[in-house]
């Protein structure tokens, strides 16, 4: 072996050990009551694993990428079957998968007045996309990707591109190759707990997926090298990284454990090498510039501030870059808010969608700002979210009997020239 490849074994070998050492050092009663839960969740689930719900099975399909990379695709048609008015785009984050949506597929399938089609797709190296060479994992290419989706599989008609994350970056990788697509078709578009831009400076990504990580490095080399190993290893510390799922994904400690697991399945089912391939172009992400061409849609910029992986600030320099985004805050959430508040996230889409109509109904773009919650109590907060979606369901926009937000979020109200 060549001394490069011993010290990258060396110091890959130093932090598993060490994780191991830490792990078993007076949590060894914790991880059997997390592999306890663990084990009552997949029997529970296995238990209700009958016929899904309406409106989140769709029909599978592949896209080839430009690079001759296979995306996987899936299209949801409306669970009435009535023409739909749009398609929703839907497209995950960072070590996820289409899964990241399941909460709001059943939602936005039952959607009447109008009901929308949806186009979900696994990104590559991501669920059941093809893996791609390393060279070729950068947001450049994810957003030539995604206008392979749209072409393939939603070629004509108004869009709105829901993103999560990785997912918000790839959409303005799209609009920044392509603007006139944002002016042409993309009426609607919502940035889901994402960012610009100067991603290793804050957050989680600024010490663990920082491309000058030395650890971050080492795994990834020896993912390339030995990735057996590396595997193995991430199975023995599962509970482990279960828990550090929670923390890190969830701004709830008494979030739901199945959620918990739905996000840990997802990054189990994503190989060690091919997420380190993404370290680079993640730490490199910087599209600000491109933002002011999202000015002509209806656009929603939404995150917790409880997020540990991608700070609230970065929402709020998105929101500032685009003068009529309507700006949403949600206390105390973390990164995934679409499986951790489902229902306040749902209210959300139903109104942007509801924007997005009424913009390709007159046949032009809008300028006009979406109204805005300013900083009210809890109560005061849901009482505006019931009231949103009791003026959305008078006017035919929302399916009856769609959920309503337990708790609404929290915006803030920007004074603009």
């Amino acid at each position: 072996m060549s001394r490069r490849g011993w010290t990258v074994a060396g110091i890959a070998g130093g932090v598993v050990g060490a994780a191991g050492a830490a792990a078993g050092v007076g949590v060894a009663a914790q991880r059997r009551k997390i592999a306890a839960t663990r084990r009552s969740l997949a029997t529970e689930m296995s238990a209700h694993a009958g016929t899904p719900p309406p409106g989140t099975v769709g029909e599978e399909m592949s896209v080839m990428a430009d690079d001759g990379v296979r995306i996987a695709c899936e299209v949801v048609a409306p669970a009435d079957g009535s023409e739909p008015a749009l398609t929703v785009v839907l497209v995950h984050g960072f070590a996820l998968d289409r899964r990241t949506w399941s909460e709001q597929r059943p939602h936005l399938a039952g959607l009447t007045g109008p009901s929308v089609r949806m186009v979900l797709y696994d990104q590559r190296s991501h669920g059941r996309s093809e893996r791609a060479p390393a060279d070729s994992c950068t947001i450049d290419q994810l957003g030539r990707d995604l206008d392979a989706v749209i072409r393939a599989l939603a070629p004509e008609g108004p869009l709105v591109l829901v993103s999560h994350s990785m997912g918000g970056m790839t959409v303005m990788a799209l609009a920044e190759q392509h603007p006139e697509l944002f002016h042409e078709r993309v009426a609607g578009v919502a940035l889901v707990s994402t960012s610009a831009g100067e991603m290793a400076s804050s957050g989680l990504p600024g010490t663990f997926l920082s491309r000058r990580n030395p650890v971050i490095r080492a795994l990834g080399g020896l993912a390339a090298w030995q990735p057996g190993l590396v595997e193995t290893g991430r199975r023995a510390l599962g509970d482990i990284i279960w828990v550090f799922t929670k923390r890190f994904a969830y701004g709830d400690r008494q979030v739901d454990p199945r959620m918990v697991d739905l996000v840990d399945t997802m990054i189990d089912s994503n190989a060690v090498g091919a997420l380190t391939d993404f370290v680079d172009t993640l730490g490199t992400h910087d599209r600000l510039a491109a933002l002011p061409g999202l000015s002509g849609c209806e656009v929603l910029v939404l995150a917790g501030d409880g997020d540990r992986i991608i700070p609230w600030r970065h929402s709020e320099v998105i929101a500032e870059a685009i003068p009529t985004a309507r700006l949403v805050r949600l206390p105390g959430v973390g990164h995934m808010p679409m499986l951790e508040q489902p229902e306040v996230v749902d209210a959300e889409l139903d109104a942007l969608i509801a924007r997005t109509t009424e913009r390709t109904a007159g046949g032009g773009l809008r300028a006009k700002r979406p109204p805005q919650l300013t900083d009210t109590t809890d109560d005061e907060q849901a009482e505006a979210g019931g009231a949103l979606q009791g003026l959305l369901r008078s006017a035919g926009r929302v399916r009856r009997g769609s959920r309503t937000p337990a708790r609404a979020g929290r915006s803030r109200k920007k004074d603009r020239p």
